[in-house]
């Protein structure tokens, strides 16, 4: 008997919902951002913040994994009736060693970062002070990541959903009111974000505590303290966490390299650019919604062995974000006269925008595959085909494609960029078919 789209989809959207979300809040605070920063005279405090944060994003971001992997191995671990809060202090451990380390290098990353997506002054400076301000918050963003990683593996969205839209709710009051009300410009976005991050790191943790003690004991916490030590136990969170760095930095590398070949065309092509990936990012966070449903119940059900509960999964979770994915493609159509007026008026910028804003309407159905497949491979452990995955999409698809549309400006650049992002879920849906078909999905996860 073949399951209803009912049962198919049944317990997905619970567990989806707060996520997404908790998820549109942080695209928000990047909307925010850049219409305040967009309404300024000069569009070099919109172009700071944006090469600001792609380097940020790749110093800060390319340590996603935390977030990723912990949910990966807290959900097959719960599947399987294991312990879970052992893997979340070996990645608060494995984060502060990570954000010590970039509190020290951050002299020498953040100059040849700038330096290379944004060579030209003042820009390269105002988004220097950018970067070292919001740098500050590492510790607590890298935490952050575990313990949302960590939720959300424990099939528990609401808490995230607490964490994540508290710290941005401050962040954007704080931004109106160190943008405008002090007039620190690029500056003030940066504190805000500092701010936020040591705040919802607060709460996350007393969040934490009330949902621990609502859990059957596993093992002491001089247990767990002591098994930080035992060095064995971090094999599995770095032998993931290898494979998603590698995957992250690549996806990271792809949108600095848009970021500064955008900068090469001049400040009016990225701050327009930088207003456009406002909505490709909402696109993204709102789907991968789904993507974090699919890879904590994915998880759980490869942690139990239930081949069909994971297949009913894959088929509710993926029906529920092409759904998903064509109504934004439709809204964004639909209120394409509108959108970009929000976040600037500048008309040279607002006509750069203007020009390339199709590739924003296609990009949600372009993409929902790639999304969709990170969290179905994330929740049963093939981290490594998704890291070949990726890489083969840069290497084979992205710089060649754009190396033979120069001639086109920024309309090769986003023609580039939209099929790189159909590749990736076009390659990881080909090897997902040709595993499950011959029954070799369940059975290959360790490094595969």
């Amino acid at each position: 008997m073949k399951p209803t789209q009912k049962s198919i989809t049944q317990g997905i959207w619970p567990l989806a919902w707060p996520i997404i979300l908790s998820n549109l809040s942080i695209p928000l605070l990047g909307i925010v951002d850049t219409a305040v920063l967009g309404h300024l005279p000069d569009p070099q405090y919109l172009a700071a913040v944006a090469a600001g944060s792609v380097t940020l994003s790749l110093l800060l971001w390319s340590f996603g994994f935390l977030r990723m992997g912990t949910t990966s191995l807290v959900a097959r671990a719960l599947g399987a009736g294991e312990d879970t809060l052992g893997i979340w202090l070996r990645g608060v451990a494995l984060a502060l060693v990570l954000a010590t380390g970039l509190l020290i290098s951050q002299f020498v990353l953040i100059p040849l970062a700038i330096g290379w997506i944004a060579p030209e002054e003042p820009l390269a400076s105002l988004a220097a002070s950018y970067c070292h301000i919001r740098l500050l918050s590492a510790p607590a963003t890298l935490i952050n990541y575990t313990l949302i990683g960590w939720f959300v593996g424990q099939q528990d969205a609401r808490r995230p959903l607490i964490i994540v839209i508290s710290t941005n709710i401050l962040n954007i009051i704080l931004d109106l009111t160190l943008i405008l009300g002090l007039g620190l410009n690029s500056d003030g976005a940066a504190w805000a974000s500092v701010i936020a991050e040591y705040t919802g790191l607060t709460l996350g943790l007393f969040l934490l505590l009330h949902k621990l003690k609502r859990l059957p004991e596993q093992r002491s916490l001089r247990q767990h303290w002591q098994s930080l030590t035992h060095w064995a136990e971090y094999l599995p969170l770095l032998q993931v966490n290898r494979h998603l760095f590698v995957r992250t930095l690549c996806l990271l590398s792809v949108f600095a390299f848009f970021t500064a070949q955008g900068a090469r065309l001049g400040t009016q092509v990225m701050a327009a650019n930088a207003i456009l990936l406002q909505f490709l990012t909402l696109t993204a966070y709102t789907l991968d919604g789904f993507a974090h449903a699919a890879e904590a119940l994915c998880g759980k059900a490869a942690g139990a062995g239930n081949r069909r509960e994971l297949w009913r999964v894959f088929l509710g979770s993926s029906l529920l974000a092409s759904v998903t994915a064509l109504s934004m493609s439709l809204l964004l159509w639909l209120g394409e006269p509108w959108w970009l007026q929000w976040f600037t008026s500048l008309p040279a910028v607002l006509a750069e925008a203007q020009q390339h804003f199709g590739w924003i309407i296609a990009l949600p159905l372009l993409a929902v595959a790639a999304y969709q497949f990170d969290g179905i491979y994330l929740g049963s452990g093939h981290t490594r085909t998704m890291q070949n995955a990726m890489i083969g999409s840069l290497l084979l698809v992205f710089f060649p494609l754009w190396w033979l549309t120069q001639p086109l400006g920024n309309t090769g650049l986003w023609l580039a960029f939209s099929v790189f992002h159909c590749s990736r879920g076009l390659v990881l849906g080909i090897i997902f078919y040709k595993r499950w078909r011959s029954n070799r999905w369940l059975y290959s996860t360790k490094g595969s």
